[in-house]
């Protein structure tokens, strides 16, 4: 039994490097193509800064909902499972989601950077759902929450790339866990739950857009 729980905690840990250096292979080539995609954009800004400016100037404050028809379904092992459609279309609207913290959606262009990222403020839904289809999973907590437990929580998810953390009040549970498609209550940091909800869904194969990136986003 030992050694059963050793073999998977080093194939785990295997796992997580290997996630490490192909974010950060990724990242360099990110930062070539980001200089060589820059000079070719500046020759075109021009002509379409005032198509883009009026295309926006209509809807960019307007809300619109998440494309995500549908419900929760909960398994036994207490995860929920959204059953129904979840929209991936990039947009600038504020976006109206049905669930809190949303687990998918249309959602902003621009992700929250996840490579263990933890944030001491509120984030933007509409990020943060577009670091859940890279296969981030999303720790998020309310000030009912005991200080040790987002503490501890913080220290797993600084150490495990494609995960993210942060306040949200607006949540029904102290401490919620989040990823495309599947959200579970947990009660707290030491959970057995947290571990098995991490090792399913981080770059889990309910991921939209796997091996995308988790840094080169937006930080607080």
């Amino acid at each position: 039994m030992g050694s059963a729980k050793k073999s998977t905690a080093a194939a785990r840990k295997a796992r997580i490097e290997e996630m490490r250096r192909a974010e950060q292979a990724r990242a360099r080539r990110n930062r070539i193509l980001i200089v060589t995609a820059s000079v070719i954009a500046v020759a075109g800004l021009v002509a379409g800064t005032v198509a883009l400016v009026r295309s926006q100037s209509d809807d960019s404050g307007t809300a619109a909902d998440g494309k995500g028809t549908g419900h929760f379904v909960t398994g036994s092992d207490g995860v929920k499972t959204w059953k129904g459609t979840l929209g991936r279309t990039h947009v600038a609207k504020t976006v109206n989601y049905p669930m809190e913290p949303p687990v998918g959606g249309d959602h902003n262009q621009v992700w929250m950077n996840c490579n263990g990222n933890v944030y001491d403020k509120a984030i933007n839904n509409m990020n943060a759902v577009h670091s859940l289809e890279h296969g981030a999973v999303w720790v998020t907590y309310t000030s009912a929450a005991k200080k040790a437990d987002v503490d501890a929580l913080a220290a797993k998810v600084k150490k495990t790339p494609y995960t993210l953390m942060s306040p949200d009040d607006k949540q029904k549970d102290p401490i919620m866990l989040s990823a495309w498609g599947h959200q579970r209550t947990v009660t707290s940091a030491g959970d057995p739950n947290v571990d098995k909800f991490f090792e399913k869904f981080v770059q889990g194969q309910q991921t939209p857009e796997p091996g995308a990136a988790c840094t080169g986003g937006l930080s607080q």
